[in-house]
């Protein structure tokens, strides 16, 4: 990995994590923003609405952005233990350990996180437990697919969406280097963390391809859905996480002799 640069579809402050794995192996770590989150005005009493009105069993979290915004949103409103109480008040999921950390950051205990960090995997935990009738409430991006919802109503739970924000294509002043870099032949690899993020890449290219020979890692099943729709090839990390995904990009770099 010695010498080689790799991009992330996150911004500085999200891509710390695999900036100092790629350091670790002599590689270099360019975090490439992409998306721009927006709240929603009223997130924070949607949620509390939802969960007085329906009165679920569980609350599952799908990342740790919904948590952050959420509980800000809370704090800066005043409302930050108002809505503690509401969600203890549920048996909490957190779909991997960077969630989870989130969350309990905020003082909320959690009771389950799958074993794989996905939809499916959330769905696993959900089969295990045996929770057929049960209210789930789900509150997650606007960009979100719908597969985690159709797959707990198959399973037959009573699944509540709230979209706390949207997400719309934004770059940042790394954008300058990376387009200077990408046709020389200067970027390695790319590492795309969520299905929006690649298609706000894409739409920040102005219509570019990427050039033959960049090795692509997708953090998980649909971010590569979205890659396939744009005809980029492209490895699945075996893990859904960061680390993982850097354990994807390096192998695929050792296989594919990129330089």
């Amino acid at each position: 990995m010695n010498g080689r640069t790799i991009a992330i579809t996150r911004s500085p402050e999200d891509s710390a994590q695999f900036a100092e794995l790629a350091a670790r192996d002599g590689a270099r770590a360019m975090p490439l923003p992409t998306i721009e989150l927006v709240p929603r005005d009223d997130m924070v009493d949607s949620t509390l609405r939802e969960i007085s009105e329906n009165d679920p069993d569980y609350t599952v979290f799908m990342s740790s952005k919904a948590v952050r915004l959420l509980f800000d949103a809370a704090e800066s409103e005043s409302k930050l233990e108002k809505l503690q109480l509401a969600v203890a008040n549920t048996s909490v999921v957190a779909v991997g350990p960077v969630t989870r950390g989130a969350l309990e950051g905020r003082g909320i205990r959690v009771a389950h996180t799958p074993e794989r960090y996905s939809s499916v995997g959330v769905g696993e935990v959900f089969s295990a437990l045996g929770a057929e009738g049960k209210k789930v409430f789900v509150p997650r991006s606007g960009a979100s697919t719908p597969f985690l919802r159709d797959l707990l109503t198959k399973m037959g739970l009573d699944v509540h969406e709230l979209h706390l924000y949207d997400v719309r294509a934004s770059g940042g002043p790394q954008w300058d280097e990376f387009r200077e870099l990408l046709p020389r032949g200067g970027i390695d690899g790319i590492v795309f963390t969520s299905a929006s993020s690649v298609r706000a890449f894409f739409e920040l290219m102005h219509g570019a391809e990427l050039p033959e020979g960049i090795r692509a890692v997708a953090i998980g099943p649909f971010t590569a859905d979205e890659l396939a729709k744009f005809g980029v090839e492209h490895t699945i990390a075996g893990v859904h996480t960061v680390p993982g995904a850097f354990d994807a990009i390096k192998s695929a770099l050792a296989a594919g002799g990129a330089t």
